[in-house]
């Protein structure tokens, strides 16, 4: 939870400001982060199709513990300059993560409904495109979002457990989905400004961040159209 408590992104104590660098240095440090945004999708996709093809054993607790060790261990490379640790930390999360939409994805095309995931890729792209220009050429600045959209995390994060183990509602799942699209829209805005503007100690810390608001807005269309799908 720690990388979404993204409060000090906007001090005044940020990247750009404490470190006084050049434009040229800020213009390298967002094409860095937008290379590794990139080779991290495309290891996600690796790591889907890989899960589409032999993953035969899926435990998502399991998942879940060494997807946060990586994440963690990442963090605590970077804050140490191990930057080839982390890049290799970095790689291996979203492979597996993308490994674990292995048998959600094979369970649509599975029901026929293939069409689905397309959909919601195509809706991922063309959202996170959008939103990324509209961050980057706004006058709005959208640092004073930092503790409110950690908060609606949580909030979701709560209200998707009781609906998952106590209330199981298929209209509450959509509800969920909903508004979870909502919130990663906004922070595919938040860390666009973040990174444009230098906000970020590291690429690969920027980089993962806009990953995870990727991923989890391509899973809540998902959901979203998976539903509306439904015979």
């Amino acid at each position: 939870m720690s990388l979404y408590d993204r409060e000090y992104a906007s001090k005044e104590n940020s990247y750009e400001l404490e470190q006084g660098i050049t434009q040229g240095a800020l213009s390298t440090f967002i094409k860095d982060t937008y290379k590794l945004i990139t080779a991290s999708l495309i290891a996600a996709v690796a790591g889907a199709y890989t899960g589409m093809q032999f993953l035969t054993f899926y435990s998502p607790i399991l998942f879940l513990i060494v997807e946060l060790g990586l994440l963690f261990g990442m963090q605590f490379a970077v804050r140490k300059g191990k930057n080839s640790v982390a890049l290799t930390l970095l790689f291996a999360f979203t492979f597996i993560t993308g490994l674990t939409l292995g048998p959600i994805l094979n369970m649509y095309i599975g029901m026929g409904a293939a069409h689905v995931v397309t959909q919601a890729f195509v809706t991922t792209a063309v959202a996170f495109g959008g939103l990324t220009l509209y961050a980057m050429n706004t006058k709005t600045d959208f640092s004073s979002w930092a503790k409110p959209l950690f908060y609606a995390l949580i909030g979701v994060i709560i209200v998707s457990l009781l609906n998952v183990f106590l209330f199981k509602s298929p209209m509450g799942s959509l509800v969920i989905s909903g508004i979870t699209a909502i919130l990663f829209s906004a922070y595919i805005l938040f860390d666009t400004q973040n990174i444009i503007r230098g906000r970020y100690d590291s690429p690969i810390m920027a980089a993962v961040g806009m990953y995870l608001n990727i991923l989890n807005l391509f899973i809540s269309l998902l959901n979203i159209l998976g539903f509306l799908n439904r015979d």
